[in-house]
């Protein structure tokens, strides 16, 4: 092996480690945001991104101490650099692009747990080489930086060190500002450019022409100018805002009637505004009835709180509805709130704290009328706002003849599935639960409240209604009202497996959704189905 200078200096050799630990976890958490947009960032789908980056690093590791016996050549290692640089900086291009295409295939090819096996395919096929080939990175430096056994466990263990200290700064740096500040794909194209770097120094100080070198700063510098971008809905037209948030993927999409917010690319809206002021034909018009329910008819002067606000839709709503009642609410994402101010007309006096529901409800002694319940974390609930303690939490702050109301989605009639769980939960804390469909949607209205007398109250404030689209709408929901009858699935603190139960309602949902083409395509093939999409 030719002399390499720069490897005497092992401070630069401890930097390698150091930049190699804070890439893999900037990439880990890159990944996460990658796919949340499609596949939800849910606990399961963090655990298929860990397992995998995981099984990547080991056989880095086993690879490159192979490798480093055989063959201690610097000059592979730094070039299995520029290769890891080169595939992420690839990725904000055509990251995008593979899911959706791996996505489309497993759709037609998997019965069950569609995306549980359609982000680990994603992830194994994005993921795993680049991360592979920094996995090789510390059995190779220990080659070059253990001079003598003396010392060996010493340079082992700063070679340790450094890995750690850089994989703590790429946990955080993306988290806290480069994902909220500049995105997800210039978040890879800034690790990308770091590794990049780190070998153009070992080439360029070894005098050593790289035509892999090269070829990254050239592959560097394309992505920056086509990857830079944030659009996970390539496909989508009318889209006036997509960006990212600490905690969510969002997407505003105008058309012609309304403005729509949501925090997933697949599945699901989670707020609109109708341009001319109506009913919005969504779960928060449903939602509406329980003011009349707490008995608007006697006490105009409501506190209402809403856990989970999104795009301001129901407080839109009930400033227009019940001019009188003072409405607040509580929304972990502050880019969220902006955007109900910025796009949905959300009231500027609707006072709004950027903190977790139940954190929220753990600090204040406030009583309320209603509180309506539409936290949602992606596609999933939240497990702390599930459970019977956190109920039990919300009954505790409803006045007397309080309600709450909870917005369920992915509603579909089975037993044991999520929404069986969270009813049931609810009704061992509420003594009155009742339940409403919302046509044409996947949303079940749920009112709750220790108070009898609930459809009374709720009939007799019907007259209190002067907008005479809500009163049709307010007397259909009285009629449809249904007493729910409680079985036994509880959700605890300590056991509220929402994450399984929410993707098993949502394979039975894509199951549904491409039952049609799945037979055309098992009929006629690809080149039926082509046509029957209009691809030629």
């Amino acid at each position: 092996m030719r002399d390499r200078k720069i490897l005497n200096n092992k401070i630069y050799l401890y930097l390698t480690e150091f930049f190699a630990g804070m890439s893999v976890m900037a990439v880990e958490l890159g990944a996460s945001r990658l796919l949340a947009p499609y596949f939800s960032s849910s606990q399961i789908v963090w655990t298929i991104i860990i397992g995998t980056i995981m099984i990547a690093m080991a056989l880095g590791n086993i690879y490159g101490g192979r490798t480093a016996d055989r063959d201690p050549n610097p000059d592979r290692l730094y070039g299995r650099i520029v290769i890891a640089a080169v595939w992420i900086a690839l990725i904000p291009v055509l990251g995008k692009y593979i899911i959706v295409g791996i996505s489309a295939l497993m759709i037609f090819a998997v019965d069950t747990n569609f995306l549980i096996w359609a982000a680990f395919a994603a992830c194994m096929v994005i993921f795993v080489f680049p991360l592979f080939l920094l996995g090789t990175v510390t059995p190779s430096l220990v080659k070059y930086t253990v001079d003598r056994l003396e010392d060996s466990g010493k340079t082992v263990g700063m070679l340790g060190a450094s890995n750690t200290v850089g994989s703590i700064i790429g946990t955080f740096l993306p988290t806290f500002v480069t994902i909220p500040s500049v995105g997800t794909s210039v978040t890879f194209l800034i690790f990308a450019g770091i590794l990049l770097a780190l070998s153009l120094i070992y080439f360029i100080s070894s005098h050593i022409k790289s035509v892999r070198a090269g070829v990254g700063v050239l592959v560097l510098v394309i992505s920056c100018f086509f990857g830079s971008g944030d659009h996970f809905a390539f496909w989508e037209d009318g889209l006036v805002y997509e960006g990212e948030s600490v905690y969510n993927y969002l997407q505003v999409k105008e058309e012609e009637e309304q403005i729509s917010l949501s925090t997933n690319v697949m599945f699901g809206i989670q707020s609109v505004y109708r341009k001319d002021g109506g009913l919005t034909g969504t779960f928060t018009d449903y939602a509406l009835a329980a003011p009349l329910m707490a008995g608007y008819e006697e006490n105009k002067d409501m506190d209402v709180l809403m856990l989970g606000v999104g795009a301001g839709t129901y407080a839109t709503q009930c400033r227009q509805y019940f001019g009188d009642i003072r409405v607040e609410g509580v929304e972990i994402d502050e880019k969220i709130t902006r955007l109900a101010s910025s796009f949905f007309h959300m009231p500027q006096d609707v006072p709004v704290t950027n903190y977790d529901g139940r954190a929220f409800l753990n600090v204040t002694d406030k009583k309320y009328d209603v509180i309506f319940v539409d936290a949602y974390q992606d596609i999933t609930i939240p497990f702390q706002m599930s459970s019977v303690e956190f109920f039990e939490l919300v009954s505790g702050h409803l006045t007397e003849n309080g309600v709450m109301v909870v917005n369920l989605n992915m509603w579909e009639q089975k037993e044991g599935d999520i929404n069986a769980h969270l009813m049931d939960t609810i009704s061992q804390v509420f003594d009155n639960v009742y339940t409403a469909d919302v046509p044409a949607t996947t949303n079940l209205e749920l009112f709750a409240s220790h108070a009898g007398g609930i459809q009374e109250r709720f009939e007799g404030s019907l007259g209190s209604i002067k907008d005479p689209e809500l009163q049709n709408l307010m007397r259909k929901i009285a009629r449809s009202l249904k007493t729910y009858e409680a079985g036994g699935h509880i959700m605890t603190d300590d056991k509220a497996p929402v994450e399984l139960l929410g993707m098993g309602v949502i394979d039975d949902l894509i199951r549904q959704e491409v039952s049609y083409y799945r037979n055309l395509y098992e009929q006629k093939g690809l080149r039926g189905l082509a046509e029957e999409l209009g691809i030629q």
